[in-house]
C-alpha cells in the first residue's frame, strides 16, 4: 500500500502529530524528481508527501499544450504505479492553488477523485492545498468552506493558507513584512469557519514569517512559537487542546531550532522545494562542467555520448535529490518511522 489510503494519510498525521515530527513534503516535475522523493524516503525508512504544484502541472502537461489537469493526473497514475516497489508509504497532494487556477487545477481534479469514490476507489489525490492568501480572509474562508465539503466528501484532506507567505512561488508573490504573522483572531475566524474537523478534516498553513525561496541571514525572521499561541488561543475558547494540523511552508534553509520549535507546536508537514531543486541541479552543473567537451560537439568533433546520455547525469541528479530528501527526514524526526 504504498499511496496512502484516507485512512491511512490520516493515522500518519495523527502520528506526526503524537511524535512531534512532520513529513517532509516534496515538489516533484518529472518522473525522476518523484523517484527521488520516493527513494529519499525509502533509504531513510519515513513516509511522506509528494506534492505537484500547479507551475509543477503545468510543465509536467507537456510544452505544446501545458495543461495543468492531464500533467497533474499523469504524474499521480504514474506515482501510484512505481510507488509500489518503494518500502514506504506516500500521500499525493496538489500544493498553491490560488483563485484564479481552482477552475484549472483543483476543482476538476476533486471531480476526477469524486468519480473515483463514487466506483468505489480511493481518491486520486489525498490532499489539495487552496492558497487564498492573496484574498480578504473573508473571502478566502467562504472559498475554503466550499473545497473543504467537496473535499470531504471525496475524502481528501484540504491545506488552507489563510495568510501570506513571503517571497514568491509560481507567480504568486508576497512582500516580507509584518502581514507574514497568522494572528490569533485569524484563527478564530478560521475555526468558526472551517470548524475543527467535523466538517472535514484541513491542515492549517498559518504564517509565522515564513518566506519561500532561500535568503542571506537577517532577511527572514521566523517565530514559529506563534503556533503555540494560535493553538492556544483556539483551544481555549473551543475546549479543545491543540486543534490545528500545522504545515511549515517556506522551509528550505530553516535553522534545526527552527524546525525542532515548530514540530514542538503541532508542525506534521514541512514543505521543499528550493533546496531539492539546487540538490538535484548541482550535479548535473558539476558533470556538464567536467565534460563539457564530451556533452558538445567541440570544433567539429563528435562528443562523447556516454556523457550526454540523460542516463549518466540524471543518475547523479536523482542520488543527490535522494540525500537531501532523507536529510529532510532526519532533520523532521520522521526517519524510522514509517508505518510497517
Amino acid at each position: 500500500m504504498p499511496i496512502a489510503t484516507p485512512e491511512v494519510y490520516n493515522e500518519m498525521l495523527d502520528r506526526a502529530k503524537a511524535g512531534k515530527f512532520a513529513y517532509p513534503a516534496i515538489n516533484v516535475t518529472s518522473s525522476q524528481t518523484l523517484h527521488a522523493a520516493l527513494r529519499g524516503f525509502a533509504e531513510a525508512e519515513s513516509d511522506g508527501i509528494i506534492q505537484i504544484s500547479t507551475g509543477g502541472a503545468e510543465f509536467l502537461g507537456g510544452q505544446h499544450n501545458k495543461e495543468m489537469v492531464i500533467g497533474a493526473v499523469g504524474l499521480a497514475e504514474f506515482a501510484h504505479i512505481v510507488a509500489a516497489k518503494y518500502d514506504i508509504t506516500v500521500a499525493l497532494h496538489t500544493d498553491h492553488c490560488p483563485k484564479d487556477k481552482l477552475d484549472g487545477y483543483v476543482r476538476p481534479l476533486l471531480a476526477v477523485s469524486e468519480e473515483r469514490v463514487k466506483a468505489g476507489q480511493n481518491p486520486l489525490f489525498q490532499s489539495h492545498m487552496w492558497d487564498g492568501s492573496a484574498e480578504t480572509l473573508a473571502d478566502n474562508l467562504s472559498i475554503a468552506q466550499e473545497l473543504l465539503a467537496r473535499a470531504a466528501a471525496a475524502k481528501i484532506i484540504l491545506e488552507v493558507e489563510i495568510t501570506p507567505t513571503g517571497g514568491e512561488e509560481d507567480g504568486v508573490s508576497h512582500e516580507i513584512n509584518d502581514n507574514l504573522y497568522t494572528t490569533v483572531d485569524d484563527a478564530i475566524r478560521t475555526a468558526e469557519a472551517l470548524g475543527l474537523g467535523e466538517k472535514g478534516r484541513y491542515l492549517l498553513a498559518a504564517s509565522f514569517g515564513n518566506v519561500h525561496g532561500v535568503y542571506k541571514p537577517g532577511n527572514v525572521v521566523l517565530r514559529p512559537e506563534l503556533l503555540k499561541e494560535l493553538n492556544e488561543g483556539v483551544g481555549a475558547k473551543y475546549g479543545k487542546a491543540s486543534p490545528f494540523d500545522f504545515v511549515f511552508h517556506g522551509g528550505s534553509g530553516s535553522t534545526a531550532e527552527e524546525i525542532a520549535t515548530a514540530l514542538e507546536n503541532g508542525v506534521v508537514k514541512m514543505n521543499l522545494d528550493t533546496d531539492t531543486q539546487y540538490a538535484f541541479t548541482r550535479p548535473v552543473a558539476d558533470h556538464m562542467f567536467r565534460n563539457y567537451d564530451g556533452v558538445l560537439k567541440v570544433d567539429g568533433e563528435v562528443g562523447n555520448k556516454k556523457t550526454y546520455d540523460p542516463r549518466t547525469w540524471g543518475k547523479l541528479a536523482e542520488a543527490s535529490m535522494a540525500a537531501r530528501v532523507t536529510e529532510a527526514c532526519a532533520n523532521l524526526r520522521s526517519t524510522g518511522t514509517k508505518i510497517k
